[in-house]
Protein backbone atom coordinates (compact mmCIF):
# COMPACT_ATOMS: atom_id res chain seq x y z
CA UNK A 1 0.00 0.00 0.00
CA UNK A 2 1.90 3.42 -0.81
CA UNK A 3 1.26 6.32 1.20
CA UNK A 4 0.44 9.72 -0.46
CA UNK A 5 1.21 12.21 1.77
CA UNK A 6 1.61 14.90 -0.72
CA UNK A 7 -0.93 17.09 1.12
CA UNK A 8 1.12 17.35 4.00
CA UNK A 9 2.46 21.10 4.30
CA UNK A 10 5.97 21.46 5.00
CA UNK A 11 6.13 25.33 6.34
CA UNK A 12 9.85 25.43 6.54
CA UNK A 13 10.20 25.57 3.20
CA UNK A 14 12.43 28.53 1.45
CA UNK A 15 10.43 31.77 0.83
CA UNK A 16 8.08 32.07 -2.19
CA UNK A 17 10.06 34.67 -4.79
CA UNK A 18 6.92 37.03 -5.48
CA UNK A 19 7.27 38.94 -8.85
CA UNK A 20 10.04 41.58 -9.29
CA UNK A 21 9.43 45.11 -9.30
CA UNK A 22 12.62 46.76 -10.80
CA UNK A 23 15.83 45.87 -9.30
CA UNK A 24 14.13 44.92 -6.06
CA UNK A 25 13.44 41.17 -5.48
CA UNK A 26 10.04 41.29 -3.28
CA UNK A 27 9.91 37.80 -1.18
CA UNK A 28 7.33 36.20 1.11
CA UNK A 29 9.08 37.16 4.37
CA UNK A 30 9.02 40.98 3.12
CA UNK A 31 5.44 41.28 2.19
CA UNK A 32 4.48 39.33 5.08
CA UNK A 33 6.48 41.72 7.25
CA UNK A 34 4.65 44.90 5.71
CA UNK A 35 1.48 42.69 6.63
CA UNK A 36 2.76 43.08 10.67
CA UNK A 37 3.62 46.39 10.65
CA UNK A 38 -0.08 47.21 9.27
CA UNK A 39 -1.23 45.36 11.55
CA UNK A 40 0.33 46.51 14.21
CA UNK A 41 -0.37 50.30 13.34
CA UNK A 42 -4.33 49.51 13.54
CA UNK A 43 -4.25 48.18 16.54
CA UNK A 44 -1.89 51.34 18.18
CA UNK A 45 -3.91 53.79 16.11
CA UNK A 46 -7.46 51.37 17.83
CA UNK A 47 -6.05 51.24 21.17
CA UNK A 48 -5.24 55.30 21.54
CA UNK A 49 -8.50 56.46 19.55
CA UNK A 50 -10.42 58.95 21.90
CA UNK A 51 -8.18 58.89 25.12
CA UNK A 52 -10.09 60.56 27.88
CA UNK A 53 -8.78 62.12 31.14
CA UNK A 54 -12.02 60.21 33.14
CA UNK A 55 -14.27 57.45 32.90
CA UNK A 56 -12.37 55.73 30.59
CA UNK A 57 -13.06 52.84 28.39
CA UNK A 58 -11.61 49.71 28.84
CA UNK A 59 -9.81 49.65 25.56
CA UNK A 60 -7.84 52.93 27.07
CA UNK A 61 -7.05 50.70 30.02
CA UNK A 62 -5.77 47.96 28.28
CA UNK A 63 -3.72 50.66 26.33
CA UNK A 64 -2.81 52.25 29.48
CA UNK A 65 -1.56 48.64 31.30
CA UNK A 66 0.25 47.88 28.48
CA UNK A 67 2.56 51.36 28.30
CA UNK A 68 2.98 50.67 32.25
CA UNK A 69 4.16 46.84 31.73
CA UNK A 70 6.59 48.87 28.81
CA UNK A 71 8.03 51.41 31.25
CA UNK A 72 8.49 48.77 34.14
CA UNK A 73 10.38 46.36 32.57
CA UNK A 74 12.68 48.85 30.51
CA UNK A 75 13.39 51.38 33.65
CA UNK A 76 13.01 48.06 36.14
CA UNK A 77 16.50 46.00 33.87
CA UNK A 78 18.20 49.56 32.93
CA UNK A 79 17.10 52.52 34.98
CA UNK A 80 15.09 55.89 34.66
CA UNK A 81 17.76 57.42 32.22
CA UNK A 82 16.98 54.75 29.61
CA UNK A 83 13.42 55.19 29.75
CA UNK A 84 13.60 57.03 26.38
CA UNK A 85 14.14 53.12 25.16
CA UNK A 86 10.91 52.11 25.91
CA UNK A 87 9.28 52.92 22.46
CA UNK A 88 12.04 50.60 20.34
CA UNK A 89 12.07 47.80 22.92
CA UNK A 90 7.99 48.03 22.77
CA UNK A 91 7.68 48.17 18.93
CA UNK A 92 10.59 45.41 19.23
CA UNK A 93 8.37 43.25 21.14
CA UNK A 94 5.34 43.87 18.94
CA UNK A 95 6.86 42.88 16.04
CA UNK A 96 8.43 39.85 17.26
CA UNK A 97 5.51 38.19 18.81
CA UNK A 98 2.93 39.41 15.54
CA UNK A 99 6.08 37.69 13.52
CA UNK A 100 5.93 34.96 15.78
CA UNK A 101 1.93 34.24 15.57
CA UNK A 102 1.23 35.22 12.54
CA UNK A 103 2.12 31.70 11.12
CA UNK A 104 -1.03 30.51 13.27
CA UNK A 105 -2.68 32.34 10.19
CA UNK A 106 -1.31 30.18 7.29
CA UNK A 107 1.14 32.71 6.26
CA UNK A 108 5.03 32.03 6.48
CA UNK A 109 6.62 33.67 9.59
CA UNK A 110 9.08 36.48 9.07
CA UNK A 111 11.18 35.38 11.73
CA UNK A 112 11.31 31.86 10.01
CA UNK A 113 14.09 33.69 7.91
CA UNK A 114 17.46 34.55 9.83
CA UNK A 115 17.42 37.95 7.63
CA UNK A 116 14.87 39.30 9.76
CA UNK A 117 16.52 38.58 13.10
CA UNK A 118 19.59 39.69 11.49
CA UNK A 119 18.37 42.66 10.39
CA UNK A 120 16.96 43.35 14.46
CA UNK A 121 20.51 42.11 16.06
CA UNK A 122 22.52 44.66 13.54
CA UNK A 123 20.51 47.81 14.70
CA UNK A 124 20.65 46.49 18.55
CA UNK A 125 24.46 45.84 18.27
CA UNK A 126 24.47 49.23 16.72
CA UNK A 127 22.89 50.38 19.58
CA UNK A 128 24.96 49.02 21.98
CA UNK A 129 28.31 49.78 20.31
CA UNK A 130 26.89 53.61 20.28
CA UNK A 131 26.58 53.17 24.06
CA UNK A 132 30.11 52.07 24.72
CA UNK A 133 31.16 54.55 22.73
CA UNK A 134 28.88 57.81 24.72
CA UNK A 135 30.45 55.99 27.74
CA UNK A 136 34.48 55.11 27.12
CA UNK A 137 35.12 57.36 24.32
CA UNK A 138 36.07 56.23 20.96
CA UNK A 139 39.25 56.24 22.03
CA UNK A 140 38.41 54.01 25.53
CA UNK A 141 36.00 51.69 23.41
CA UNK A 142 39.14 50.78 21.05
CA UNK A 143 41.24 50.16 24.38
CA UNK A 144 38.70 47.74 25.90
CA UNK A 145 39.69 45.66 22.99
CA UNK A 146 42.99 45.58 24.53
CA UNK A 147 41.97 43.95 28.30
CA UNK A 148 42.96 42.38 30.13
CA UNK A 149 46.29 41.93 27.87
CA UNK A 150 46.81 43.09 24.12
CA UNK A 151 47.32 39.75 22.62
CA UNK A 152 43.22 39.33 23.55
CA UNK A 153 42.32 41.42 21.28
CA UNK A 154 41.54 39.61 18.34
CA UNK A 155 39.37 37.23 20.43
CA UNK A 156 37.56 40.08 22.17
CA UNK A 157 36.90 41.96 18.32
CA UNK A 158 35.45 37.96 18.00
CA UNK A 159 33.46 37.89 21.10
CA UNK A 160 32.19 41.83 19.99
CA UNK A 161 31.09 40.42 17.20
CA UNK A 162 29.46 37.32 18.27
CA UNK A 163 26.78 39.01 20.12
CA UNK A 164 24.52 40.26 17.03
CA UNK A 165 24.84 36.65 15.79
CA UNK A 166 23.96 34.71 18.56
CA UNK A 167 21.09 37.22 19.03
CA UNK A 168 19.64 36.68 15.33
CA UNK A 169 20.47 32.92 14.92
CA UNK A 170 19.41 31.91 18.79
CA UNK A 171 15.61 33.67 18.00
CA UNK A 172 15.84 32.53 14.58
CA UNK A 173 16.84 28.62 15.37
CA UNK A 174 14.16 28.34 18.63
CA UNK A 175 11.31 29.16 15.65
CA UNK A 176 12.22 27.48 13.15
CA UNK A 177 12.53 24.52 14.82
CA UNK A 178 8.70 24.73 16.06
CA UNK A 179 8.16 25.13 12.38
CA UNK A 180 9.72 22.01 10.94
CA UNK A 181 8.69 19.88 14.33
CA UNK A 182 4.63 21.00 13.55
CA UNK A 183 5.23 20.28 9.82
CA UNK A 184 6.69 16.83 10.80
CA UNK A 185 3.82 16.56 13.34
CA UNK A 186 1.69 17.31 10.22
CA UNK A 187 3.21 14.42 8.23
CA UNK A 188 3.61 11.83 10.75
CA UNK A 189 -0.40 12.05 11.66
CA UNK A 190 -1.54 12.10 7.84
CA UNK A 191 0.65 8.96 7.43
CA UNK A 192 -0.61 7.42 10.93
CA UNK A 193 -3.95 8.01 9.49
CA UNK A 194 -3.92 6.77 6.33
CA UNK A 195 -2.24 3.29 7.53
CA UNK A 196 -4.89 3.33 10.47
CA UNK A 197 -8.05 4.03 8.24
CA UNK A 198 -6.68 1.87 5.24
CA UNK A 199 -7.14 -1.05 7.52
CA UNK A 200 -10.79 -0.97 7.04
CA UNK A 201 -11.99 -3.29 4.38
CA UNK A 202 -13.05 -2.21 0.92
CA UNK A 203 -14.29 1.11 -0.31
CA UNK A 204 -14.63 2.50 3.00
CA UNK A 205 -10.83 2.01 4.01
CA UNK A 206 -9.74 3.10 0.66
CA UNK A 207 -11.88 6.17 1.00
CA UNK A 208 -10.96 7.52 5.04
CA UNK A 209 -7.29 6.46 4.46
CA UNK A 210 -6.96 9.27 2.07
CA UNK A 211 -8.16 12.10 4.74
CA UNK A 212 -5.88 12.37 7.58
CA UNK A 213 -8.31 12.77 10.37
CA UNK A 214 -5.76 12.72 12.55
CA UNK A 215 -4.39 16.18 11.11
CA UNK A 216 -7.88 17.77 13.08
CA UNK A 217 -7.14 18.61 17.37
CA UNK A 218 -3.96 17.07 17.84
CA UNK A 219 -1.73 19.97 16.26
CA UNK A 220 -3.63 22.53 17.56
CA UNK A 221 -3.11 21.43 21.23
CA UNK A 222 0.70 20.60 20.33
CA UNK A 223 0.48 24.57 19.02
CA UNK A 224 -0.07 26.30 22.47
CA UNK A 225 3.59 25.13 23.27
CA UNK A 226 5.24 25.68 19.31
CA UNK A 227 3.50 28.55 18.35
CA UNK A 228 1.60 30.78 21.52
CA UNK A 229 3.82 30.04 24.34
CA UNK A 230 7.99 29.53 22.29
CA UNK A 231 6.67 32.56 20.04
CA UNK A 232 5.94 35.04 22.67
CA UNK A 233 9.32 33.54 25.31
CA UNK A 234 11.24 34.24 22.29
CA UNK A 235 10.18 37.57 21.50
CA UNK A 236 10.68 38.35 25.36
CA UNK A 237 13.99 37.45 25.59
CA UNK A 238 14.86 39.07 22.66
CA UNK A 239 14.10 42.15 24.22
CA UNK A 240 15.69 41.23 27.47
CA UNK A 241 19.05 40.59 25.99
CA UNK A 242 18.71 43.86 23.86
CA UNK A 243 18.12 46.20 27.29
CA UNK A 244 20.88 43.98 29.13
CA UNK A 245 23.37 44.42 26.58
CA UNK A 246 22.52 48.22 26.49
CA UNK A 247 22.53 48.70 29.83
CA UNK A 248 25.82 46.53 30.21
CA UNK A 249 27.07 48.57 27.88
CA UNK A 250 26.49 51.46 29.85
CA UNK A 251 28.37 50.66 33.13
CA UNK A 252 31.98 49.23 30.97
Amino acid sequence: MELDISGARILWELPLELPVLGKLRISETMVVSWVVMILITGLCIWLTHDLKEENISKRQALAEFIVEKANNFVTGNMGEKFRYLVPFVSALFATSVVSNLISLTGLRSPTADLSTEAAWAVVVFIMITAQKIQTNGFGGYLKGFTTPIPVMTPFNILSELATPVSMACRHFGNILSGTVINGLIYGALAVASSALLGILPGVLGDVLSKIPILDVGIPAILSVYFDWFSGVMQAFIFCMLTVMYIANAAEE
